[in-house]
């Protein structure tokens, strides 16, 4: 994840906040500025009717976190790739989000600010990856004002987590980790950081939702919440009403730059196993396995004869990775890892980012019509591999393929394969026209699609993929599983027949 590099973020990471200079914040300290549309809090009452009691344990663990960044790090027009997709993710909800026009800024030294809290009384503290993301110093100001330079100890930009670590010479009062995984919908929560760089601030609210993919890695699974957080807000901690820290306050989505109860904390159990690791190691290798993937729909079942959803539909293997050497196959579908069993592609995508590469695993795969295993290598995802990841549906080509799926096919000529840009290796058969009525439009096919295997059945032109389409339905098949090729990407795609 990256900084806060704006003062009016539309889709953004609430921590880094940036100072120009070493002095003064961007934002004007008054109250139309520094508050922006707090949620109404009238109706929530802790059991004693004030969080009092909780603010005064809490609040001395919680911690500011300055750091001096290059200037070229925080230049006005630069928007990093988490704020992309935190945008994408809001624009899919059908949420426009404005971007701002580029300004050129002098260079300067440059600050960003975000917050911590304290988990042993030896001085470690957890914020967010992106607070301290490029930091060339890092300053930590305890409650009492105390300043203190900070080492950082481990980060795993993944998850966007850090662990920090200051020397005050003294114990220091600590926080202790909840259960994120008891928070139910409704339940109350308080968010404690410094938005602004105004000073430690304390705000109440309820969980709003759990599990929010906001496609951004392999451990999206944000608490939603609606207690106001804003820039500065990072790395805080969101403690339920024992005090304990159940979540890191890390996003908020916002059309004007502040608060308006749309807030996303990575969940405590998640956070608190990372940041073992990272006190350990310093850092974390996650596990890679080389596969594309999509859900799989009651259509995909149907098609390949499961009796319901569940597991990960491999679309693609890329070459000479894990997946390969283990034998997994485009048309697969990875049910289960080392026993564990996998119901969505995200599944998959987490339990292969908590391997560690060298590590060997049984994937259990359906495959024509029956359980398989398969043993694996984990390898190790370096920055030119891709992680196992669930692709967003807008990511998905979708295409299908045969008269009585409402299309209409051709054979893939030279003239064809040019004007398609299409390599030698890829065989099938084009889809010349597309009935907007039948199925086929309805699943998603283009004109141009390939179909280049039906049912997991290779083809190398428009009538073996009629032939397989047909044999599909004489063996009563629902559906028909298309792997489908467009601009260089290959997806699968299941067309049902009854509505053709």
């Amino acid at each position: 994840m990256s900084h806060i590099l704006r003062n009016h973020r539309t889709a953004a990471l609430v921590g880094a906040a940036i100072i120009a200079g070493a002095a003064c914040l961007p934002f004007a300290l008054n109250a139309s500025n520094a508050v922006a549309a707090p949620s109404d809090t009238g109706g929530i009452l802790a059991p004693s009717g004030s969080f009092a009691s909780i603010v005064d344990a809490d609040k001395p663990a919680v911690v500011t976190i300055t750091t001096t960044m290059k200037a070229t790090d925080v230049s006005a027009d630069q928007e990093s790739p988490m704020d992309e997709q935190f945008r994408q993710f809001f624009e899919d909800q059908g949420i426009p989000l404005p971007r701002q026009a580029p300004k050129n800024r002098p260079s300067q030294q440059a600050m960003a600010l975000g917050s911590g809290f304290i988990i042993s009384p030896g001085g470690v503290i957890v914020t967010n990856n992106h607070v301290i993301d490029n930091a060339v110093d890092i300053k930590v100001t305890l409650d009492d004002g105390t300043e203190l330079p900070a080492k950082l100890i481990g980060t795993d930009p993944k998850s966007d987590v850090a662990v920090l670590k200051i020397e005050a010479g003294k114990p220091l009062q600590t926080i202790a980790w909840g259960d994120s995984d008891r928070l139910k919908l409704g339940d109350q929560i308080l968010a404690i950081g410094n938005p602004f760089g105004i000073g430690t601030t304390v705000t109440a609210g309820i969980v709003s939702a759990r599990g929010r993919d906001l496609h951004s890695g392999p451990y999206d699974d944000f608490i939603q919440i609606d207690a106001p957080i804003n820039h500065g807000n990072s790395g805080g901690p969101l403690v339920d009403r024992s005090g304990n820290v159940v979540g890191i306050n890390t996003a908020i989505y916002s059309p004007n730059g502040g608060s308006v109860g749309v807030g996303f904390a990575i969940p405590s159990d998640e956070a608190k196993a990372i940041v073992a690791k990272l006190q350990k190691d310093g850092s974390i290798d996650h596990g890679y396995l080389g596969v594309q993937i999509q859900p799989v729909t009651k259509d995909v079942a149907d098609a390949v004869g499961l009796d319901k959803t569940g597991g990960a539909l491999v679309a693609a293997v890329t070459a000479d990775t894990p997946a390969a050497h283990a034998g997994l196959k485009p048309g697969d579908i990875i049910t289960s890892v080392g026993g564990e069993s996998v119901k969505t592609p995200k599944d998959l995508s987490r339990l292969v980012a908590d391997l560690s590469p060298g590590a060997k695993k049984t994937l259990s795969v359906w495959r024509d019509g029956k359980t398989i295993d398969l043993n694996v290598t984990v390898g190790t995802n370096e920055e030119v591999q891709k992680q196992a990841a669930a692709e967003s549906p807008d990511a998905q080509d979708q295409s299908t393929g045969q008269p009585s799926l409402g299309i209409g096919l051709a054979d893939l000529t030279p003239d064809v394969r040019q004007e398609l840009n299409l390599p030698r290796s890829i065989n099938g058969a084009v889809v010349a026209k597309v009935n907007p009525d039948k199925s086929a439009a309805a699943a998603g096919i283009q004109s141009g699609d390939v179909i280049v295997s039906v049912n997991d059945r290779p083809v190398h032109n428009a009538r073996d993929v009629k032939t397989a389409i047909a044999d599909a339905g004489k063996a009563g098949r629902k559906s028909v599983l298309l792997l489908v090729e467009r601009d260089g990407n290959k997806t699968f795609v299941a067309v049902p027949f009854g509505a053709a």
